[in-house]
């Protein structure tokens, strides 16, 4: 066998490698031609019978592992499902979707949740996972599909940036929080530190009893009615140690004052994290998921093992989940169920396109879309019941309603969650565990985010230095994202955070996910995409997500275009409320990713062939010729290569046969003026095998 085989690989190499010669072609003018030498080369791995040279394969394993030789692929498909688990599943399923739930209904708030996950998150999923995985590219290089829409690429990967700047330094004080859980008493447990004001109140006092200022300092409940008095708000021990400890926030956004010097070094811990594990890719960030996908999940069984335990819990809960039907009629609740799957599953920040380029090609996306959705909406809930537990069993500890210890966002994270945890035996465990879990959920966006910015980066440049020195591009970003995320360690830091979470990252995802479905199905045309789907899975997108693809989604996107612009509300910080000029900025932001848009187009409608704007229209909007499958084994049907095309797969098959005629003629030429050279370079595998004395090749 070793005899057959071997010369026809070495034939076939000679061959590809002569018609360049021939055409003058350059090793990277087309990733299908590289690719495919890299793998005939792979392939021609030397078997210990044939060769006495060291192997590099065992016999009967598979030498290529990857599809896609030249751009790699994951491991294997529970790489890709963790990593896009972990993608999805972020910060906000645990400090926001709780919050939204019991404010808009409780239990009625999941009525329109999950039809909206049905009707848009899904179908959503499913369409960017299928755009990435089918070209193999990331989020600029899949817009061959339609070059004038480049400029939603530019627009995702602004997202990211934006994204990816301020994620990490949230993720930095998770890091701070869990370094000072280290310890036998949680700092933020009484207030006699001396960052602490004459108005701090802990909860915390002998015997683990409300203090006498507790007292005076809450409501008061008199004949089961509850009444506030006049009091002063109380700022409780955590509260304190968030703003005038760890952040010693100033009071004005434009007032920076220093640099947190603990918090410096816990965005460089962050950043080395996300560095270390991203450092080969898809290959290792894949192996790293197994731990930060799903030790998460571990955390919360424990916690909400512990909660439901409490006293108080089980009103926390029912706080939590009692339905409210008449809030269903609301359209600010369809709203925030609509808002919250949309930006809870990371559509429109081009990691989804990203993560699904590293798919081999006829992997079922369908199948993962709704694994990957269903277990983020599924964490949503899931996590409503830890926080809500300790949440009830805080407010039964305070004699107050949960309403006044339940809040959203970082407020949850680093002000009530921790106080409710100074109430627990073992504080200082249970705050490691909280902390950890909030460091491995924001660990696994983040992953997704550095890496969409570098693919697009080496996607885009495309040259064999880059692909190889793809850790060199991954340092880089993680370097900028680290300097320009010096400045949200300021005492101004949190406001500039916030800032950047409300903005950056609002309405103009929703724009851009518009853009992207009205230029798949409508530029691109529906009946063309519905094909690509079929060619890369062996069946057609059900009927149902053409519907979604076609009309449902795209309507309810513009519904939340029009509910974000109508409920606007200027942006505050507790009592602070931002300047003019702040808002401004945040517009700016907003603005940065949606004018690539246009801005890009009119440039490539400037540069298309054509004698008048509308045949310039045309041709930009027309699909670039590389457009399709990555490698040429999958380009079949209308992407199989003509015969017209200057490649060596598309030549015809007579040219091919007078490409072999010629090698056999100069192999013949070879053996006739030097027999004795051929025998030696059959002991080495060539095609005169025959004519080696050697009994054991």
């Amino acid at each position: 066998m070793c005899s057959h085989t071997q010369p026809a690989r070495q034939t076939e190499l000679r061959l590809l490698r002569r018609s360049r010669e021939r055409d003058h072609l350059m090793p990277a003018d087309g990733v299908m031609e590289g690719g495919r030498e890299e793998r005939i080369s792979a392939d021609f791995t030397l078997h210990p019978v044939c060769s006495s040279a060291p192997t590099l394969s065992v016999p009967g394993e598979p030498v290529k592992k990857d599809e896609n030789s030249r751009r790699g692929n994951w491991g294997n498909q529970i790489e890709f499902v963790l990593t896009s688990v972990g993608y999805a599943v972020g910060l906000g399923n645990v400090w926001r979707f709780p919050y939204l739930c019991y404010r808009n209904g409780g239990g009625a708030f999941m009525l329109p949740y999950f039809i909206m996950l049905v009707f848009c998150g899904i179908p959503l999923f499913f369409l960017e996972l299928s755009f990435g995985q089918f070209a193999s590219l990331g989020c600029l290089g899949v817009w061959k599909i339609s070059p004038m829409f480049k400029g939603v690429g530019y627009g995702m990967m602004v997202v990211s940036t934006y994204i990816g700047i301020y994620y990490n330094v949230v993720i930095c004080i998770a890091f701070y929080y869990f370094f000072m859980s280290m310890t036998n008493l949680l700092p933020w447990t009484y207030c006699n530190n001396p960052w602490n004001t004459a108005d701090c109140s802990g909860v915390v006092g002998s015997g683990h009893q409300l203090n006498a200022s507790l007292a005076n300092a809450t409501t008061s409940l008199v004949a089961g009615v509850s009444e506030v008095v006049n009091r002063t708000k109380r700022t409780s021990p955590s509260e304190e140690y968030w703003k005038h400890y760890v952040l010693n926030i100033s009071d004005d956004i434009g007032n920076f004052g220093e640099v947190r010097l603990p918090i410096l070094g816990c965005l460089a811990v962050s950043w080395c994290v996300v560095f270390l594990c991203l450092i080969k890719g898809v290959k290792s960030s894949g192996k790293v998921v197994y731990f930060t996908a799903t030790f998460p999940y571990v955390v919360l069984t424990i916690l909400f093992i512990r909660g439901i335990t409490l006293d108080g819990a089980i009103n926390g809960i029912k706080y939590y989940l009692t339905p409210q039907w008449q809030k269903v009629l609301d359209a600010k609740v369809w709203g925030d169920a609509a808002s919250q799957i949309f930006y809870s599953l990371g559509c429109a920040w081009g990691g989804l396109i990203t993560m699904a380029s590293y798919n081999k090609f006829h992997n079922n996306c369908f199948r993962d879309s709704i694994i990957i959705s269903i277990t983020n909406c599924a964490t949503s809930v899931y996590a409503g019941f830890v926080i809500f537990s300790i949440l009830g069993f805080m407010a039964h500890h305070l004699n107050v309603p949960v309403s006044e210890v339940a809040d959203h966002g970082p407020g949850l994270a680093f002000v009530a969650y921790p106080e409710a945890l100074t109430l627990l035996p073992i504080s200082p465990l249970w705050s490691l565990l909280f902390f950890f879990m909030l460091i491995l959920l924001g660990l696994g966006t983040q992953f997704c985010l550095l890496e969409t910015l570098v693919t697009a980066v080496v996607d885009e440049i495309g040259t064999d230095w880059i692909i190889r020195h793809k850790t060199i591009v991954t340092l880089t970003v993680a370097i900028a994202g680290f300097l320009l995320g010096v400045p949200l360690t300021t005492q101004a830091g949190i406001y500039w955070l916030l800032l950047m979470d409300n903005y950056a990252a609002s309405f103009s995802l929703v724009i851009i996910s518009c853009i992207m479905c009205i230029c798949i199905m409508y530029i691109y045309g529906h009946r063309n995409y519905f094909k690509d789907v079929e060619m890369m899975l062996g069946f057609p997108p059900p009927l149902f997500f053409k519907v979604c693809w076609r009309f449902i989604s795209p309507v309810i996107i513009s519904f939340i275009l029009i509910f974000t612009v109508i409920q606007y509300k200027p942006i505050t910080y507790n009592d602070y409320v931002y300047p003019g000029w702040s808002l401004a900025i945040g517009f700016a932001m907003a603005l940065s990713s949606v004018i690539c848009i246009p801005i890009y187009a009119l440039y490539k409608i400037s540069r298309s062939p054509g004698a008048t704007f509308r045949e310039r229209l045309k041709n930009a909007c027309r699909s670039h010729p590389k457009w399709g499958p990555a490698l040429q084994e999958h380009r079949t049907g209308r992407y199989a290569p003509m015969a017209s095309e200057d490649t060596v797969e598309a030549r015809p098959l007579k040219e091919k046969e007078e490409l072999k005629e010629e090698l056999k003629e100069e192999e013949k030429e070879k053996e006739r003026k030097d027999e004795i050279s051929l025998t030696i370079q059959g002991s080495n595998g060539s095609t005169n095998t025959h004519n080696n004395p050697n009994p054991s090749a």
